[in-house]
Order: structure tokens, then C-alpha cells, then sequence
């Protein structure tokens, strides 16, 4: 199973920088996604993505033109989760889960607090409240992925620049102990499970060149519960999509036949 998780940065914008062919040449199993800024019934290219062979959940923000998520799927799903039921995060868009029979897979977006303090406060009820929502789902779900915007940078090789950011949203000490945490609690973070290499960024700011020079953030994953360790085979981040300020990140996960 090949998933891509990848914050768009609005659908309607990345459609238009040929965003669906680009999903045609992945030809991903599950894709992921963040940061839509749209509802289905405004999008005139649902057509197209039903063509390529999706099926399509949809889980907007209440607020136009704002936050949530979606996901696209080749296979029709047992289950399809909208929301997390706590209503604070559920009008923001926050998450849609699509379960199968051998896996469950999220589509998160994280809180970013870096607009203020009135932000980054609900980004810390955020962390604290979907956190203990994720640790009863996985006992319910084991065999999860949760992919998305974690909006948090875990660790310096993370950043391209950890000092100077060392007070800011997304590299703060009480958010990268959350991440610990999570990831103590029984997940993978399964780009760093096969690459230590520095360097690896998804997300780079619009100003000073930052793509171009590479100066960027790790800030959306695809963490796997530690119950598929031995499924995963391949991760991959791909920076050559550039249909967003974020670029894609790839998990292929394998499954034995079952006779």
C-alpha cells in the first residue's frame, strides 16, 4: 500500500499548477490530505480525481477557505471517521480516518500557533486534548497511520536552523516533548525509522529563498503505530512536487498474502 500524505496548501490553487497529473503519475494508494482551504461542492474537478480512479472523503473547516482535510483512496474503505469528536477541533477540519481491513490511515492537520499567543494556546489544547483521543484510538485501531502537518519540528536535524528558532512555534521545548511522548507511546516515525541523513525538509517559507536554498522544516510525517514496524518497506520525502509550500512525504507499507 503506497500512501502519500501532503499538505496542499489549498486544493483549488494546487489543482491549477497541475496537481492532478502529478497525483496520475504517483498513482498512490491513499493520498492524504491537508490544508484543502475548500468544500467538495466548489471544486469542478472532482470528475477528474474520480477518473483517476479515487474514491474522495471530504472533512472542510467550517470557516471558509481555511484548514481541512481530505482523502483520496483507490479502495473503498470499511470505515470512514470524520472528526475526532471534540467540537473545537471538528469545525477546524482536523482529521478524517478511513479504516481497512489491514490498516487504518488519518489525515491530520495540526494547530499552528506562529499567527500568536491566542493560537499557540489552542495549539497546546490541541496537542494535549487530540493526543489522549489518539492514544484510546489506538488501542481500538493498533495498526494505524497517522499522516499530516504535525506543524512541529521533532528534533534540531529537524530545522534547518535550530538555534535562532529556538522560541518558535513549531520548535518550541514543550512541543517537541509532545512529539516525544507520542512517538514513546508506541508510534514510528517512519522517515527517520530509515534515514538519519540531515537535511530533509517539507515545509519552507515563502520568503528569502528558502526552497531554493534549501532552508526548510520537517513538519509532516507519516507515523506508523509500532505494531506495523516489520510492514514498513519505503519512505520517501519528494521536494520535487512543488504544487504548495510543503512537498509530499511517501510510505509504502507491505502486507503478507493471506492464503
Amino acid at each position: 500500500m503506497k500512501i502519500i500524505t501532503y499538505n496542499v496548501n489549498g486544493i483549488r490553487s494546487a489543482i491549477n499548477k497541475n496537481w492532478l497529473a502529478w497525483l496520475q503519475a504517483t498513482n498512490a494508494d491513499v493520498v492524504c490530505l491537508q490544508e484543502i482551504k475548500a468544500t467538495p461542492d466548489v471544486l469542478t474537478d472532482l470528475h477528474l480525481v474520480e477518473a483517476l480512479g479515487y474514491h474522495h472523503y471530504w472533512f472542510p473547516a467550517e470557516k471558509k477557505g481555511y484548514s481541512g482535510v481530505a482523502i483520496l483512496t483507490k479502495r473503498v474503505p470499511n470505515h470512514i471517521e470524520y472528526g475526532c469528536g471534540i467540537p473545537d477541533f471538528d469545525r477546524e477540519g482536523r482529521n478524517i480516518r478511513v479504516d481497512f481491513d489491514e490498516v487504518s490511515v488519518m489525515s491530520v492537520y495540526f494547530p499552528s500557533g506562529s499567527s500568536g499567543e491566542e493560537r499557540q494556546i489552542f495549539k497546546f489544547r490541541f496537542l494535549d486534548e487530540f493526543g489522549k483521543y489518539l492514544t484510546l484510538l489506538k488501542v481500538e485501531h493498533p495498526r494505524l497511520v497517522i499522516c499530516g502537518d504535525y506543524n512541529i519540528c521533532h528534533r534540531p536535524i529537524d530545522i534547518h536552523n535550530p538555534k535562532s528558532n529556538a522560541n518558535s512555534s513549531g520548535f518550541l521545548p514543550e512541543e517537541r516533548e509532545w512529539m516525544e511522548n507520542f512517538i514513546e507511546s508506541g508510534f514510528i516515525d517512519t522517515f527517520r525509522h530509515l534515514n538519519k541523513e540531515p537535511h530533509n525538509y517539507t515545509w519552507w517559507s515563502f520568503r528569502a529563498n528558502a526552497r531554493a536554498k534549501n532552508l526548510g522544516w520537517r513538519i509532516d510525517y507519516t507515523m506508523a503505530s509500532k505494531e506495523l514496524e516489520e510492514n514498513i518497506k519505503r519512505v520517501a520525502i519528494l521536494p520535487e512536487a512543488k504544487h504548495s509550500d510543503h512537498c509530499p512525504v511517501l510510505l509504502e507499507i507491505e502486507f503478507p498474502l493471506t492464503p
